[in-house]
């Protein structure tokens, strides 16, 4: 299939429809505009609804309705959007309902910016929303990436009945690069069993809540969230590893700050000096086990992100003491440069200038 030049946002809500989501809510904020905007003229194309609501709080409960009925369904927003959305994700997730949901995410906190940012990483694998749940969550770091995981991460809601978040930063959505399309291989699906999709359809009345007055209840409940949960870190953790079984330092990166870093990386590699990378794909479940594929006479961990080191204290989870962690970022809507990556690195080995 030939290549087609898009806007990250438009490629979202394509890759959205291909995968065969069929109803999409939300409310404008940049800059994630384009998506709705997309899925507004070409959902009703293929029978399905676009509806623009009154406010996220509305969206996200819409969302809640129809994945409840099993349909696949969709909205995207932008960090203090997705805040708005926070009460509702966990009542999704508390429901075991399969949605996708896009962060296009801007600088912050508050209203802060609309330029790209990744300050949104604590909201997304710690979880906004109230009790003991968790979403996946995927960073991609290019269009064509990203489009993807949006063909997947329908499967993956419905396989484990759980809200699916791709995390993207403002770069991703607004910039523009060629994507194929790809032919997607559907997984094995369970039946939705569960669905509230018509009396006439169902043997018996089928409940979706996330109540349960009763504390055991609802201890049991979190137990076997948790049981899925497990399960999820030991299948679906993704990312990239390169260079880091003989490297002096290893960057560890996401989204667009990775690809920052792979432009640095090549740079010192100029000067002899030998750099690794290691890029979580989902942030949640954060990919711990790539860690221990690294030189164990490494210097050092240098953390790159766009906030204030979010994703630090992860990186140092996962490192379990074995090496420092360093940290170089820039947040508020600017971009750490190349430049700044290698300076931390001969930072780190001491060959600053």
């Amino acid at each position: 299939m030939a290549k087609v030049l898009m806007k990250g946002n438009e490629a979202v809500g394509a890759a959205a429809i291909k995968a065969g989501c069929r109803y999409f809510f939300g409310y404008p904020i940049t800059p994630q505009n384009e998506v709705p905007e997309y899925m507004s003229k070409e959902l009703p194309k293929v029978g399905g609804v676009f509806l623009q609501a009154e406010s996220e709080v509305a969206a996200i409960n819409m969302v809640y309705g129809a994945a409840g009925a099993g349909a696949r369904v969709m909205t995207s927003s932008s960090s203090p959007g997705i805040s708005l959305k926070q009460e509702g994700i966990s009542y999704i997730a508390g429901a075991e309902l399969p949605c996708v949901i896009v962060n296009m995410m801007r600088g912050g906190p508050g209203l802060g910016s609309i330029q790209a940012a990744q300050a949104d990483y604590f909201q997304a694998t710690r979880g906004g929303g109230n009790g003991d749940y968790r979403h996946i969550v995927y960073a991609p770091a290019s269009i064509q990436e990203t489009v993807d995981i949006m063909m997947e991460a329908f499967d993956i809601a419905d396989i484990y009945r759980i809200p699916v978040m791709i995390l993207g930063d403002g770069m991703i959505g607004q910039m523009m690069e060629a994507v194929e399309f790809k032919e997607y291989v559907p997984r094995e699906l369970p039946e939705k069993d569960w669905a509230t999709s018509g009396t006439k359809e169902m043997k018996s009345p089928r409940v979706v809540n996330s109540l349960y007055l009763e504390p055991e209840l609802l201890q049991e409940h979190n137990v076997n969230l948790e049981k899925k949960h497990k399960i999820i870190e030991e299948k679906e953790v993704r990312y990239e590893a390169t260079g880091i079984e003989d490297a002096e330092v290893v960057c560890v990166a996401y989204g667009t700050t990775a690809r920052v870093a792979k432009n640095a990386i090549d740079d010192l590699a100029k000067e002899g000096i030998k750099v690794g990378l290691i890029r979580p794909i989902t942030l949640w479940p954060f990919p711990h086990e790539a860690f221990d594929k690294i030189n164990p006479q490494a210097k050092g961990l240098l953390t790159i992100e766009m906030s204030m080191g979010q994703m630090i204290d992860d990186v140092k989870i996962a490192s379990n003491g074995r090496w420092p962690v360093a940290f170089e970022g820039k947040t508020g809507g600017l971009v750490p440069s190349s430049v700044d990556v290698v300076n931390a690195v001969k930072k780190m080995i001491g060959g600053a200038k």
